[in-house]
């Protein structure tokens, strides 16, 4: 299946001031995947070493992590030489072992012809909770999101209608409405799947909805899982129950995340610590409110007030147990979630696209779903799950802080008028 890291990684590759790579991202997204087949593909051999899967191989880091003592071993284990420049060497769930991770700083330092790339589900949880030698500034980051909607349609057969959203969007005029209207469904069915790999490939070959919700359940149970593995005995339970509630808060008018709401009387000392787990370990972001519209937002974020989002739709769908059907043709009975599950399918491309997120609010309260920077302007984005998009909040907005122009996605068709870019909800992929 094609995936836009593969992109990232061969300009890793061939840059000069090269570091080994962590790859992070949440369980399933695809980490192991898409290296092992860039490995395949760009490489004459690939080393895989996996930690969880071989525990035994945390000893081999205990007496000595330099490059010179590690690479003969680890040709040994792989029962293949490893050779500067030419074999992808490849740590798997490098958050079980501390040394390896250690380890990174020295082949940074001493032995920067040899390719090596890191991943790890939790790595953010373990190297906050532990006593971790995180190898800072001696290594490359990267994060590994679900598939967005492009990556999607590809995996449908879809690439056409991509690269033609894509030129409408750029030039701002209408889909055909035929096309328009397929796009619109691949964007339903995408809420449905979502951008799981497994979840994705299984649609594309079979399009049964009922094994699909299955693997979700799956995944699910696997996030249920590490929340009691990597965590402390007494956070499980507050971990869990944050989880369960996010799903919760996003059927609200107002989505703005309340611990009250987690419990009766819950307040953010309780909770703090669950929900920053759920945010290192990938399962969640965060988006902030901020006071004002100045650069850099970062400096003006209400550190009170903020959403909660989880990072994949379709687990999203399977957690709140919707029917597939009634999302493909949108059913009354959920419109009270409609709101919440299309402005979190819009900070998951967002979020996907390297955008950090904030919303907006009023004295008065006019809301304004996200504001990003995009080519060193702030710009507002509202979102609509329909097409009716009268935006009186917008409006507000856009009188007050007279932005260069807006993004309004909802269900209608490409446009632009009155400062206000029209796109529709299947082309945040372009943002």
């Amino acid at each position: 299946m094609y995936r836009k890291i593969i992109g990232y990684l061969e300009a890793w590759k061939d840059n000069a001031h090269r570091k080994p790579l962590i790859l992070q991202g949440a369980r399933q997204v695809g980490k192991t995947y898409s290296i092992l087949e860039f490995g395949r593909t760009h490489y004459e051999n690939v080393a895989y070493f996996n930690f969880e899967t071989n525990p035994r191989l945390s000893e081999t880091f205990e007496e000595n992590i330099s490059p010179d003592y590690l690479i003969p071993i680890l040709s040994h284990i792989a029962g293949q030489t490893i050779v500067r420049e030419k074999t992808l060497v490849v740590f798997d769930e490098v958050q079980l072992c501390e040394r390896a991770l250690t380890s990174l700083k020295y082949f940074c330092e001493n032995a920067p012809d040899y390719h090596i790339i890191a991943a790890g589900s939790l790595l953010g949880v373990a190297v906050n909770r532990t006593k971790f030698s995180f190898p800072v500034g001696k290594v490359d980051m990267k994060t590994l999101y679900p598939m967005d909607l492009e990556e999607f349609m590809y995996a449908m057969g879809e690439e056409a209608l991509a690269g033609q959203i894509r030129k409408c969007f750029a030039a701002d005029t209408p889909l055909p409405a035929a096309l328009h209207g397929a796009a619109m469904q691949l964007y339903r069915q995408y809420l449905i799947v979502g951008g799981m790999p497994e979840c994705v490939m299984q649609f594309a070959g079979t399009k049964d909805y009922i094994l699909i919700r299955h693997t979700q359940d799956t995944i699910l149970a696997s996030y249920l899982n590490d929340m009691s593995k990597y965590n402390s005995l007494n956070e499980i339970k507050k971990t869990r129950l944050a989880y369960d509630n996010i799903t919760v808060q996003l059927s609200r008018k107002n989505t703005r995340f309340q611990y009250k709401l987690i419990k009766k009387g819950g307040r953010a000392s309780e909770f703090e610590n669950a929900i920053e787990w759920l945010c290192l370990s990938g399962i969640v972001s965060q988006v902030y409110k901020v006071e004002q519209i100045k650069k850099p937002l970062e400096n003006y974020r209400d550190i009170d007030a903020f959403k909660i989002y989880v990072s994949d739709l379709g687990l999203l769908c399977a957690k709140k147990d919707l029917a597939a059907n009634d999302v493909l043709y949108m059913v009354e009975e959920i419109n009270d979630f409609k709101g919440g599950m299309a402005e979190n399918y819009v900070n998951v491309q967002l979020g996907i696209n390297g955008y950090n997120t904030y919303y907006w609010e009023s004295e008065r309260g006019a809301e304004i779903d996200f504001i990003i920077q995009r080519e060193g302007k702030l710009i507002p984005i509202e979102v609509k799950s329909a097409d009716n998009t009268r935006a009186k909040s917008l409006k507000v907005y856009m009188e007050t802080y007279k932005p260069e122009y807006a993004i309004k996605l909802s269900a209608r068709n490409f446009g632009f008028e009155n400062g206000k870019k029209t796109v529709p909800l299947y082309a945040a992929f372009c943002i």
